[in-house]
């Protein structure tokens, strides 16, 4: 899915009941417009990975799936 859009992207992601890791904040924009989703969590660019994956670790630990649908978490 490498050129599919964002709003695909998100749909296909849903579909398949999957969280949404970007840097991408397009994907912030289409949840503020109300495209429903399962989950999106967002880090900015500059970022550390370490960071991303600590984030990453932490939602898994402590946010159910249905607490991730529609709901942006910022790492």
């Amino acid at each position: 899915m490498l050129n599919a859009k964002d709003e695909e992207q998100l749909k296909f992601a849903n579909s398949q009941e999957r969280v949404t890791v970007t840097h991408d904040d397009d994907f912030l924009r289409l949840h503020k417009a109300g495209l429903r989703h399962s989950g999106i969590a967002y880090a900015p660019h500059t970022t550390p990975i370490g960071a991303i994956i600590r984030g990453l670790m932490l939602i898994y630990d402590v946010l159910a799936p249905e607490e991730m649908h529609n709901h942006v978490e910022f790492l």
